[in-house]
């Protein structure tokens, strides 16, 4: 038997998982830029990093109770910092407990105010970075690599042309092509000294890169948000790899 979600109820789902994904791109990209050594800051820290891209997508989208959305996300840190000044809890079970009791917070404003949806903003800034969201969402999933780079094995190159090649809507040609430069290059990065490999790497990364942007331009073969992200992310690979190879 099939079991269909409510139209009532979907709404409030996507709500939440972009909630979620606003979230853990706070805490990659805001989280690591300040590391308090004393827990009430940290956790002041933590619930902001979180809260800040929360509130600017819900913005973005127009949807209402932005005030009580971070709320959820500060509250449970302020209740669970009572037993640590007690000395019930130490740093570490803060941190986690905040990030438990944060989600079912969530849930409730969701539930209690059935997912309230305004006008989306109209300001140019928060209009910028929510259309770019594919762009964020690279930068937040590679954003570790700036500390500790990452040389993808050749064949990586393949599976994301190949990506293109089964995926993309038009010119197969074309898709097919470019797989079979790619495949010379990983037989190059075969027969050259490992050194001049992860160069020949860095490079292929980089023209995927710049393959990605015609993509987007051109708004062709893929969606024009997964052309973005492929993008943003393939030309921090590329980048991130030149900073160690030289």
């Amino acid at each position: 038997m099939t079991t269909k979600v409510s139209p009532a109820v979907r709404p409030l789902v996507r709500h939440g998982a972009e909630m979620l994904v606003a979230m853990l791109i706070g805490m990659a990209l805001l989280g690591p830029l300040w590391t308090p050594g004393q827990v009430e800051l940290a956790a002041l820290w933590m619930a902001v990093s979180m809260s800040v891209p929360m509130a600017l997508w819900m913005r973005y989208r127009g949807h209402g109770r932005i005030f009580e959305m971070c709320a959820a996300m500060v509250v449970p840190y302020l209740v669970l910092l009572v037993p640590y000044w007690l000395g019930v809890l130490d740093g570490p079970a803060v941190e986690m407990g905040g990030h438990l009791l944060m989600v079912p917070a969530m849930i409730a404003v969701l539930v209690l105010h059935r997912h309230e949806h305004g006008t989306p903003s109209t300001n140019p800034v928060i209009r910028a970075l929510g259309e770019r969201w594919p762009a964020v969402i690279a930068l937040a999933v590679s954003f570790d690599f700036w500390q500790a780079p990452v040389v993808p094995p050749v064949w990586t190159l393949l599976v994301c042309q190949a990506a293109y090649l089964f995926w993309g809507r038009r010119a197969p040609r074309t898709q097919l092509a470019v797989f079979g430069l790619y495949a010379l290059l990983a037989v190059a990065v075969l027969l050259v000294s490992p050194h001049n490999g992860v160069l020949l790497i860095a490079l292929g990364w980089g023209a995927h890169a710049v393959w990605d942007l015609v993509h987007h331009v051109r708004n062709a073969v893929v969606p024009r948000w997964w052309s973005e992200f492929c993008g943003v992310f393939d030309l921090v690979i590329a980048v991130t790899i030149l900073m160690v190879w030289f």
